[in-house]
């Protein structure tokens, strides 16, 4: 390693020394022609002494000046606008400085043309030699690669098009040979932007990749919405080249250059949702320096969760999992990619709350997540009381062991199916938030937050379509009109971290989700990301709604009310609040319920807890055939408080 550093470090001073070098040449030769042109290449011998005695100093202050400017540092091979701008100021600083001094030591024996003459050629020499320089390299690169190089064209000819050129031009690694740009502005039609022309518009794709025998059309337009970034993707694969994108300001920032982030074209860049803005100064006091515990850490959303908690410097970090393997694996990750954030993984279920007051007694955190739950709609509709189990019962002894043991804040992952359920795991979820607005006493800030459909999270649509494109199809979707509201995974942990700062306890966070999502499109931008074409190389079949489905999710209900935070896609929903002894009574009347296994009693009881829950068909017709009778006595004679939402 310190040979390395040692050959690096002579390397630099080589380069240094040379750029010096051909620095101080060209002042002196700048210096001579501008006497030789001055006097018409007849120079009186008069002359001779001044000249001998301005060279020495043009080089040394202009050397200064130079040196002062940084520009011996700036390597020439990528010289830009801003660079030729600081040689001329540098220039006008080294000849103004020259002028000073010779005045002092040969006053008045210089013709003041020379000065001028000399700076004209000095700021050209200096100029050229860096244009040249990389003239001469990218010429090199430009020969290089020759067939293995892709042809391509840049769909946006816009500042992010233009910087995807120049990097890639610089970047010989990147094997892009770039034909063309295409751009959907009609005044940029047969516009040369570093030499390369702009050819036409979307429409004229399929033309001009068949004209010019391309294979690449990298999408350089990160501002696009969903609707324009799908357009282009279907017109890029009409013209039959493969497509590509280059990210969005964000991923630019945390990346290393913008050629250096060209990617496949995701389904997130189809649905064109604009990124939360995380305010980091609010969240950073309530995880800073304190231990934090995840339930359900080894999940899809509870691993992220747990990697944007690192980033705030917690204390620690306590992922609390029922499932070993997939605990193992964020623990690996976790001391992999944060190594200086404790991690300690902690086997258990939120239904034992022995197992809870053995981890929180030992870690004392001050911040509990949680994120552990039945989540599958369909499942939990033939596994009703493991639902309410799990879902009820175990927020209830998580909520309850975080007010035993001191914690300060309390979030809860929750979901739009809460929202006028018409499923179980919907009711489960709406109960939860309801034992945490009646658990809300002043002590622990406990805090609900709903948000739709994570792209890629475990039983999502989104790997489920990928494996069925990768069979071949069909893709399966249940109905045509299916809606949902979609987020990132990342998102999604960014609202409960933005949540847990916002919230003041007894409240409910929904982030602005904006426009719901037909899952029949998402089937189809899939299929296009994959090269194929909906409805010829996949079908798409429609099986029916599934159980405890509905058509259209919700995220607020009506009967409600909407407070603004200051945070622009977040507002709260304040519910009714309940009693904790009506709470103490309902989880009561539940296990009852749950430990005589009587599903039609069930039923009644959520919705007499929730009275917009519909139960849906398929969970009636099972109970029905079954042959379990829901009397209306049942109704009448529930001790079950009714909650009004």
């Amino acid at each position: 390693m310190r040979k390395g550093l040692t050959n690096v470090l002579r390397s630099n001073a080589m380069r240094l020394v040379a750029v010096w070098a051909a620095q101080m040449l060209l002042f002196a030769f700048s210096g001579t022609a501008a006497y030789l042109l001055r006097f018409d290449f007849s120079l009186p011998s008069i002359y001779f002494r001044d000249l001998a005695y301005a060279l020495p100093i043009w080089v040394v202050v202009k050397s200064l000046a130079f040196h002062f400017a940084n520009l011996d540092k700036r390597g020439f091979r990528y010289v830009s606008i801003s660079d030729a701008f600081r040689i001329l100021c540098a220039n006008l600083a080294g000849s103004a400085a020259s002028y000073v001094v010779l005045l002092l030591v040969v006053p008045g024996r210089i013709p003041r043309s020379i000065y001028l003459i000399d700076f004209v050629f000095c700021t050209l020499g200096t100029t050229g030699l860096r244009v040249t320089v990389r003239l001469i390299r990218e010429t090199i690169q430009g020969g290089q690669g020759g067939e293995l190089e892709k042809r391509t064209f840049i769909y946006g000819a816009g500042d992010a098009g233009v910087t995807l050129l120049r990097e890639i031009r610089n970047n010989p690694r990147l094997a892009y040979r770039i034909c063309g740009f295409l751009d959907d502005r009609a005044d940029k039609r047969g516009v040369l932007i570093n030499d390369v022309p702009v050819l036409g518009g979307g429409e004229q794709a399929k033309e001009l990749v068949a004209n010019n025998d391309i294979e690449v059309i990298l999408i350089a337009i990160p501002s696009a919405s969903g609707l324009e970034m799908t357009r282009i993707l279907e017109l890029c694969h009409e013209a039959g080249a493969e497509c590509k994108t280059v990210p969005g300001l964000g991923e630019i920032i945390e990346g290393h250059g913008l050629a250096g982030q060209i990617r496949e074209v995701a389904v997130e860049d189809l649905l064109g949702r604009t990124p939360v803005r995380l305010e980091e100064r609010q969240i950073s006091p309530t995880i800073e320096g304190k231990v934090v515990l995840v339930t359900g850490a080894a999940g899809s959303i509870g691993s992220e969760l747990c990697k944007q908690i690192a980033r705030f410097r917690p204390a620690a970090i306590v992922g609390f999992e029922i499932a070993e393997s997939p605990l193992f694996e964020i623990d690996r990750e976790m001391r992999r990619e944060f190594p200086a954030i404790p991690f300690y993984p902690e086997i258990g279920s939120v239904q034992n709350r022995v197992r809870l007051d053995e981890v929180l007694s030992q870690y004392r955190p001050q911040v509990v997540y949680h994120a552990a739950a039945y989540k599958h709609v369909p499942l939990m509709e033939t596994h009703v009381f493991e639902a309410i189990e799990n879902n009820v019962f175990g927020t209830f002894n998580v909520a309850a062991a975080a007010m035993d043991h001191g914690v300060d804040n309390f979030v809860m992952i929750s979901s739009d199916k809460a929202v006028r359920p018409t499923n179980v795991m919907g009711a489960t979820k709406r109960i939860a938030e309801l034992i945490l607005l009646g658990l809300q006493n002043g002590g622990t800030q406990f805090v609900a937050v709903r948000f739709g459909n994570v792209l890629g999270s475990n039983g999502s649509v989104i790997p489920i379509f990928k494996k069925q494109i990768a069979a071949g199809g069909p893709i399966t979707v249940t109905h045509p009109e299916m809606r949902r509201f979609f987020m990132t995974i990342p998102e999604a942990c960014q609202l409960v971290l933005q949540a847990s700062a916002i919230g003041r306890g007894g409240q409910i966070c929904v982030l602005d989700m904006g426009k719901p999502v037909k899952i029949v499109d998402l089937a189809r931008n899939l299929i296009l990301l994959s090269g194929l074409k909906p409805d010829h190389d996949i079908a798409i079949e429609f099986t029916g709604m599934r159980p405890g489905e509905k058509l259209y999710e919700e995220l607020s209900s009506l009967l409600e009310d909407t407070v603004p935070t200051d945070h622009e896609k977040i507002r709260i929903f304040v519910g009714n609040g309940v009693p904790e002894e009506d709470v103490q009574t309902w989880l009561s009347s539940l296990r009852h319920i749950c430990e005589t296994r009587d599903t039609g009693r069930l039923v009644v009881a959520l919705k007499e807890l929730v009275l917009d829950y519909n139960p849906s068909t398929h969970l009636l017709r099972r109970i029905l055939e079954h042959g379990i009778v829901i009397p209306l006595e049942v109704r009448e004679t529930s001790n079950l408080p009714r909650i009004h939402l």
